[in-house]
């Protein structure tokens, strides 16, 4: 196969953006490159597979995977955009930066090459920026776009030393090359090491780990269509970045480590603060830092192909999310964790899911192993275990049929996740970490989520429940300690107007902060 064909993605939508500047409707090109790009790509990807089966060709399977989900989230993003946007001023900035965005991620995920991987990370923080000042008289919406920019450029800060230290040592910033210098290293060199360090602290800080997440959480002053692309796409170009350097990372366990500290953590805090949240968005925002942390502890894991797949579902999951949040108001009251009352047995409840959770996985996996060998890392079973508990006590509060219902559902989706795992490990092989002390770390963190997630649906108003609301309902007041100390060095500059304007971060509800519980 033609390794330039996958190219033709970015080329598409970077021809597009040059268009959208001068045409009189700049939704044309924009929706002629959404609707080329993604029949294009997908024939380069069906076409890549039959090669790489053949053994004609070696493919990026990374690189074109990603390619194929970006063509599709722009395809279902600009179709949505361009009615979502009829009647508002400004429409060309929004194509234009649309463009532009899209047109950066597609080379960040196809290139092999560190520093046009950087420039192109570098360039979707700059249209980004465009996006969220779409509307740009107002004050929020120009206090958030400063706080990710100055969180930006301290990861663009860390992504060139980085650069600096990784050629220093080779010579090069090809990931050919350097992978086959690798092969010829029994261990990282010290540079190589920081390198890696600092890769990491970059993508802990593009993918909104705490305590640098403000931004994420209140960016909703942008366009809906720009909430999906940023939820759905960019902000995991973190994980994608570590994984794309897998072969580096595996060696570097102080950057494994940093990830999966930073990002368990994340995980847990996040998903705590999310059952606080009554605006829908919001809470989808909180879920979004939560699943970034989760993505990144993957990675520090090792566990590569269970970090893209998690990377390609968390993206479709999202745009959905956004793009249809009418519905998703339904859907996350029926699926509501936390009510105002308490509720008897359910302590009991969840133990028993979890219980039956655990053998419905180990059961699959024995039979796995048995059957093709299929080896599955202890932490992946812990994983799939928690994951799949809450659809098991949910629907033993409803009946015995659909408790039933669910024990089916877990069954088939452990067998759904046993078969993506074959095809991921194809595209992204595992190195799993064999630390004990960090897995753990990462075993205590979830199953203390877990139970105390059950303490506080068994008594939502109890002194517990009392004493963390505060804490959790605030973020920890992680937020509000970045942004003093950020602003006071580098002040947000703001017109006469903006600056008379009150601004509040918080999607304030009396109800849900009066009751002190946690609730949605």
């Amino acid at each position: 196969m033609n390794s330039a064909l996958p190219w033709l993605l970015p080329l598409v939508f970077g021809a597009a953006f040059l268009l959208s500047l001068v045409a009189a409707d700049p939704w044309k090109p924009a929706r002629i490159a959404a609707n080329i790009g993604l029949p294009l790509t997908l024939v380069t990807a069906i076409g890549g597979v039959v090669a790489a089966a053949s053994g004609s060709a070696v493919i990026d399977g990374l690189g074109l995977t990603t390619a194929l989900l970006i063509a599709v989230l722009a395809w279902v993003i600009i179709r949505f955009s361009f009615r979502y946007l009829q009647g508002e001023p400004n429409q060309r900035r929004f194509v234009s930066a649309m463009l532009f965005t899209l047109a950066a991620v597609g080379v960040l995920v196809l290139s092999r090459h560190l520093a046009v991987i950087v420039l192109a990370w570098g360039a979707t923080s700059v249209g980004l920026h465009f996006l969220l000042t779409f509307y740009a008289e107002r004050k929020t919406a120009q206090v958030v776009a400063h706080k990710k920019f100055l969180v930006s450029r301290m990861a663009d800060a860390c992504l060139l030393v980085a650069l600096g230290l990784i050629y220093s040592v080779t010579d090069s910033l090809s990931l050919d090359v350097i992978q086959r210098e690798l092969a010829s290293w029994s261990t990282l060199p010290t540079s190589i090491h920081a390198a890696m360090v600092l890769f990491a602290l970059a993508a802990i800080l593009k993918s909104a780990q705490l305590p640098l997440h403000g931004w994420l959480i209140q960016v909703m002053e942008a366009p809906t269509p720009v909430s999906a692309l940023l939820h759905a796409g960019v902000v995991n170009m973190g994980g994608f970045v570590m994984i794309r350097l897998a072969g580096l990372l595996s060696l570097a366990p102080v950057a494994q480590w940093l990830l999966v500290i930073v990002g368990s953590l994340t995980a847990v805090l996040a998903g705590l603060v999310m059952m606080t949240r009554i605006s829908i968005k919001v809470r989808l925002a909180w879920s979004t830092c939560s699943q970034m942390g989760f993505m990144l502890m993957e990675v520090g894991l090792g566990l590569y192909e269970l970090a893209m797949l998690h990377l390609i579902a968390h993206s479709f999951y999202k745009a959905y999310s956004f793009l249809s949040s009418g519905d998703t108001v339904a859907q996350v009251r029926a699926q509501d964790l936390y009510r105002h009352t308490a509720q008897p047995g359910v302590f009991s409840r969840m133990l028993l899911a979890l219980v039956l959770s655990a053998a419905l996985v180990i059961l699959s996996a024995t039979s796995w192993h048995w059957a093709i060998g299929l080896e599955l890392p202890a932490v992946v079973g812990l994983i799939l275990v928690l994951g799949f508990a809450p659809l098991l006590w949910q629907a033993g509060e409803r009946s015995l049929i659909a408790f039933g219902r669910a024990l089916l559902q877990v069954f088939a989706l452990t067998q759904l996740y046993l078969i993506w795992h074959l095809v991921f490990a194809a595209v992204v092989p595992a190195a799993p970490l064999e630390s004990a002390l960090l897995i753990g770390w990462v075993a205590v963190c979830f199953i203390a989520l877990y139970l105390l997630q059950a303490q506080l649906q068994s008594n939502p108003r109890g002194a517990l429940s009392r004493r963390l609301y505060p804490w959790v309902y605030n973020g920890f007041y992680l937020d509000e300690t970045f942004t003093r100390l950020t602003f006071r060095f580098w002040p947000v500059r703001l017109n006469e107007h903006q600056a008379k304007t009150r601004v509040n971060h918080r999607q304030f509800d009396h109800r849900s902060a009066n009751a002190g519980e946690f609730s949605s």
